[in-house]
């Protein structure tokens, strides 16, 4: 184990986390004054663009929506990017740039697919190298990774908004998705393509170039503009990627330096939205709770993820393929990285619900799949870009709830009280994830379509790993996560899987985000009072331990289950 844990690259995981840490009160203040609309660096010259987009769309800053308008114009924007990304699908073989000749999508494949890029999802079900054309990547899936990370941010500064205004409204959702676009996403997504092109990833609009191995034959190597895909998929939480093997290919990830610099692109945003919290509600104090807990979740996890990989697991070994490592390494994993450094990506990037893979999540140990889980299950710690901030705030106003009950005390938040409603809609968003997760899931094992009962080997540990694997999957489409540990388990491209995927990414996505705006305006809708002598004290370590508490029990107890058949089964 102790060989496999090389100490250098531990601390390049610490420092990469720490920098990052440092930035994002910095960064989230920028967030905060962007969906405030003040002034910020840039005016000069965006100001006139946006303002050109709002007289385009029809609107002005100065018109504010209440959660329903709010709702309404989302719902619109995503569903005509969803009907786009259909129809450009299905007929990519007759449209721009498809130099390889790759047939349009099947039906229920150009469903799926539409589905999972509108919602920030991007879980693919096709083979990126032969099934989708570069047009489809370029012109449509880049389009839904900007549109869908902005979405999320507007959601998430929308419900912030509840609890700074007193007259029910939440913003302005056009404005806050243009903005979410034109001051974060695109210049930053420009910045760290240049970064990534430098590092030696590529940027190119020629599809393909053949090489001539020294082996004899030749090898295709498909290109295109990676550096610059690559850097918006991370940055906006989106994952999918270019290749197939993600950011496990050495065209997207070259070396054990990008791997650092994709870390600390995916941590970015989600670490400091709550400094963007503290900045619009005007109190400093109160982000550092919420990133508290999300650093003890997320160090907790990578311990966990990194001592279970270091160690040959032979629940592994009833697994078709699998065994404990292979030449010093964990199976599954690329040599060109360290197991921390390895580790540190594959859990922010499950944490984040960005779901990009740089291993391959099939073949890591049971325990370290159900560490993976446990992040999709909190959807929160720090979750995708807003949203998963915004679920925080969820579980956040049912711990305070729970202790304004314990103590007898009327349960308030920012000088704001928590009334039936909000809890009823906080507990309407959490609870929507385990049941679209679980009654397809059940569906499909009494169905047998994923092939559970009759699988390749009839042993526990075979049987149980598929069995992950579907519920992997169905939880990785609920959190809008993306990552997937299929490996072979099922065929998850069927017309089954393909329609079930698309209705339970659109439902996690939506029913959720609706959730979210109805919290946020009920807190829109009242007056701030000063808080009185029961009110609980939330910018404190206490809360900070109280509120990871909450957030370990809920998400375990509603899961442990259905865990206990899968990734446990393998170990026990």
């Amino acid at each position: 184990m102790a060989a496999l844990i090389d100490l250098q690259s531990l601390w390049d995981v610490v420092l990469i986390v720490a920098l990052v840490i440092a930035i994002a009160p910095w960064f989230g203040a920028y967030l905060g004054r962007v969906y405030l609309n003040r002034p910020v660096f840039g005016d000069a010259i965006l100001a006139p663009l946006e303002q050109a987009a709002y007289r385009l769309i029809g609107t002005s800053p100065r018109r504010a929506m209440r959660p329903r308008e709010y709702m309404f114009a989302l719902l619109l924007v995503n569903g005509g990017v969803f009907l786009f990304l259909y129809v450009y699908f299905f007929f990519q073989a007759a449209l721009p740039l498809d130099a390889t000749h790759v047939p349009g999508m099947s039906w229920d494949l150009a469903l799926q697919s539409a589905a999972s890029f509108t919602t920030n999802t991007d879980f693919t079900h096709f083979v990126n190298e032969s099934q989708i054309s570069m047009g489809s990547e370029v012109l449509a899936w880049q389009l839904a990774m900007f549109l869908s990370a902005a979405t999320g941010l507007s959601v998430a500064a929308a419900m912030i908004r509840g609890f700074v205004r007193k007259d029910g409204t939440v913003g302005n959702f056009y404005v806050d998705m243009v903005r979410s676009v034109t001051r974060i996403l695109l210049p930053l997504s420009i910045v760290f393509a240049l970064v990534l092109v430098l590092m030696g990833v590529p940027e190119t609009f020629k599809n393909y170039v053949i090489a001539y191995p020294i082996t004899g034959g030749t090898q295709t190597i498909y290109l295109g503009p990676v550096a610059s895909f690559q850097s918006l998929s991370l940055l906006g939480t989106n994952g999918g990627g270019w290749y197939s093997a993600n950011a496990a290919s050495p065209l997207a990830n070259p070396t054990a330096i990008s791997n650092l610099f994709l870390v600390g692109v995916m941590m970015l945003i989600p670490f400091s939205t709550p400094f963007a919290f503290a900045q619009i509600i005007r109190r400093r104090a109160e982000a550092w709770p919420f990133v508290g807990t999300i650093v003890i979740i997320v160090a907790v996890a990578l311990g966990l993820f990194i001592a279970y990989q270091a160690i040959a697991n032979p629940a592994l070994a009833s697994v078709a393929g699998l065994g404990g490592s292979a030449n010093g390494y964990p199976v599954g994993q690329e040599t060109r990285f360290s197991l921390p450094e390895a580790s540190l990506f594959q859990v922010i990037s499950v944490y984040s619900n960005v779901g990009a893979n740089n291993m391959a999540i099939g073949s890591i140990s049971p325990i370290a799949q159900m560490v993976l889980l446990f992040g999709m299950f909190t959807q929160s710690t720090p979750g995708g870009a807003g949203t998963g901030f915004a679920t925080l705030l969820l579980f956040a106003v049912l711990a305070i709830f729970i202790a304004g009950l314990m103590v007898g005390r009327t349960p308030e938040y920012l000088g704001k009280k928590i009334e039936t409603s909000h809890v009823k809609w906080a507990a309407l968003a959490l609870l929507i994830h385990p049941a679209i997760v679980l009654i397809p899931f059940s569906v499909g094992v009494l169905w047998g379509d994923p092939g559970i009962v009759g699988a390749s080997s009839t042993t526990v540990g075979a049987s149980a790993h598929t069995f992950t694997a579907v519920l992997y999957e169905l939880t990785s489409e609920a959190s809008n996560n993306g990552s997937a540990l299929v490996a072979g388990s099922f065929n998850d491209t069927t017309p089954f899987w393909n329609v079930t995927g698309a209705v339970v990414m659109l439902v996690g996505r939506f029913v959720p985000i609706w959730a979210m705006l109805q919290v946020g305006g009920l807190f829109a809708g009242q007056s701030e009072k000063p808080p009185g002598p029961g009110t609980l004290r939330t910018a404190s370590t206490t809360f900070t331990i109280y509120l990871t508490m909450i957030l370990v029990i809920i998400s375990a107890l509603l899961f442990l289950p259905v865990l206990a058949l899968g990734p446990l089964a393998q170990v026990l």
